[in-house]
């Protein structure tokens, strides 16, 4: 019994933990900002547990094929007794408040891959050189690393796997404020301790942190006993308050923590037509909702912020694919314990063969561990469903699985990139990147891909 993995249009670095029995096909997504976020220790770990599952003689890995145009789902189910979907959330959520649209405005996701060298992110060209103040809405984990990226000296950038484009650019980057603006307060900010105590250290960067923002109500202390974490988070924003800036006319760079806000509009710049020149916030409140759940409402209170740049770190959402329920509203797939449902009101009928795992099957929350649990959990249900014989019956016809898919693939001109061809990928970044003592050098064009297999 095989399987095999497919990456989703791009076949750069992705690291996966993933697991499989039985004869199925998983198809993964794309992950926007792992790699930067990881120690290299921890990129190292990841990897050579990606190439041990994928070297295995009952592995194969298909890159470079995309699900909907290189091949589409019901073609999937027909050749595979079970297909496994793990695409994640690659599109962007929006606003959907005045001024949106104008230049300086970007998504965390699209600045991530501009500076990770994803070949789709290679011509974003933020302008870090007409304003002095980038404005992030969030203050999860991508938000932390994006003002990470603007704030951190080049110099120690440079001795990581930076694109060498993105590090030109901040080389002569004039961004020196950078604000981490969340809705509600430190008691509820999304981060891990771990990402927060990275970007606190940076060199010569001055934190500022209202201390009366860091008041906690009754509510907020039971939400703070049950979770550790935002427990830590909360004592590291305490612990940073009360620490005087040091550099205060220095010309050093500032890292602005702004809680009960939230986006109202962005203002045009009367200098630069169709240029953002700040944001206009409602301050908020907080108001519990169920037992442990506190949402922001606007008290009717308005602030300015002036900036020459936005990055929304607001939230990922997955994307259908024809033939594959999705429930919209949620942006996942309905499932029953990573079982496909036709009917979210029905889980007793579940799509035959059909399972979803990761962001795409609860959202886009959770770091790898998460993950690890949720791909445990849908490959528990393939295993009951293959006890149970429903999956594949004695008197079934056997399907074609991978030879059907390669012949299917090769007549329709499909370039497909091997696991051998990753590897051919990541020994010339390897290499480029000890010429200047990097990890890697990253390739992020695709001729430069595509030359490195040939």
């Amino acid at each position: 019994m095989n399987f095999d993995v497919y990456l989703k249009n791009y076949f750069k670095t992705y690291y996966f933990y993933f697991y499989g029995v039985g004869d199925f096909t998983i198809f993964f997504g794309e992950s926007n900002s792992i790699e930067l976020s990881l120690p290299e220790n921890l990129q190292q770990i990841v990897i050579n547990q990606f190439s041990r599952v994928a070297q295995q003689e009952r592995c194969s890995f298909f890159g470079n094929v995309t699900l909907g145009s290189s091949i589409s789902l019901s073609e999937l189910r027909e050749l595979y007794h079970v297909v496994v979907l793990a695409y994640g959330a690659e599109s962007d959520r929006s606003l959907g408040i005045p001024g949106e649209n104008l230049k300086g405005i970007h998504s965390a996701r699209e600045f991530v891959w501009w500076y990770n060298g994803h070949p789709d992110g290679q011509n974003l060209e933020p302008d870090l050189k007409s304003t002095d103040t980038a404005v992030i809405l969030g203050q999860g984990n991508v938000a932390l690393d994006v003002a990470r990226i603007l704030l951190r000296p080049t110099t120690e950038l440079a001795t990581t796997d930076i694109a060498s484009h993105a590090l030109a650019t901040l080389e002569e980057s004039c961004i020196r404020v950078v604000y981490l603006v969340g809705r509600r307060g430190p008691a509820q900010a999304a981060c891990t301790a771990k990402e927060l105590r990275e970007i606190l250290g940076i060199h010569n960067v001055d934190i500022f942190i209202q201390e009366s923002d860091l008041l906690l109500t009754p509510v907020d202390e039971e939400e703070l006993k049950s979770n550790r974490i935002q427990r830590r988070v909360h004592e590291l924003l305490s612990k940073a308050a009360r620490s005087k800036p040091k550099h205060i006319g220095l010309n050093q760079r500032e890292l602005r923590f702004v809680f009960f806000r939230k986006p109202n509009d962005f203002q045009e710049s009367k200098e630069r037509a169709g240029h953002v020149s700040g944001m206009h916030f409602e301050k908020t409140v907080l108001q519990g909702v169920s037992q442990g759940k506190q949402i922001a409402i606007g008290t009717g209170e308005f602030e300015d912020i002036k900036c020459g740049m936005v990055l929304k770190s607001i939230g990922y959402k997955s994307v259908p694919v024809d033939g594959l329920p999705f429930d919209h509203k949620k942006g996942i797939v309905p499932n029953d314990r990573g079982r496909v449902l036709s009917n979210p009101s029905d889980p007793t009928v579940p799509e035959k063969g059909l399972y979803v795992c990761g962001w795409l099957k609860r959202g886009p929350t959770g770091i790898i561990a998460t993950n690890l649990y949720c791909a445990e959990e849908t490959v528990s249900s393939i295993s009951e469903d293959l006890e149970k014989g429903g999956l594949i019956p004695s008197s079934a016809l056997e399907k074609p699985g991978r030879v059907g898919l390669l012949q299917l693939l090769h007549d329709r001109n499909v370039r497909i990139v091997s696991f051998s061809d990753w590897e051919k990928i990541d020994s010339e970044e390897r290499r480029l990147g000890s010429l200047r003592n990097k990890p890697r050098e990253k390739l992020a064009t695709w001729d430069e891909l595509y030359k490195a297999i040939s």
